[in-house]
């Protein structure tokens, strides 16, 4: 299993997957066919965690956040997952719900240079 994901967790993931939100599903349009030609994968497990978009390669979640995610005690649970990720070796980039919906093409521009960043990363390293 994936950085010690369990089985009923990627069986959660599959039902995650049939239910995206339509934010996530906008994205999702654009992300499946790939940034620099690097594959990403949807409701993804890692660890105890489902991500809502992850490229394997460069260790990067990308985060759909709806307006739940501005209630406090979800703020505080996702700074602590966040950190969780983090000190896994995964960088975070998230976008609000109504940033996908009415500026997509942002948000890919977002995604892209941060994928180029990464992959530069690498390179050096």
């Amino acid at each position: 299993m994936f950085e010690g994901a369990s089985h009923l967790l990627f069986e959660r993931a599959k039902d995650l997957r049939k239910k995206m939100t339509h934010a996530e599903t906008v994205l999702w349009m654009h992300l499946k066919l790939g940034i620099k030609g690097l594959k990403f994968r949807r409701q993804h497990p890692v660890g105890i965690y489902i991500v809502d978009f992850y490229c394997h390669k460069l260790k990067l979640i990308v985060e759909a956040d709806g307006k739940i995610h501005e209630k406090n005690e979800v703020k505080e649970f996702d700074k602590q997952r966040e950190d969780t990720l983090q000190n896994m070796g995964y960088l975070i980039i998230r976008f609000t719900n109504e940033e996908i919906i009415n500026k997509i093409e942002t948000v890919l521009a977002a995604i892209e240079l941060k994928v180029e960043e990464l992959q530069q990363r690498q390179i050096i390293n």
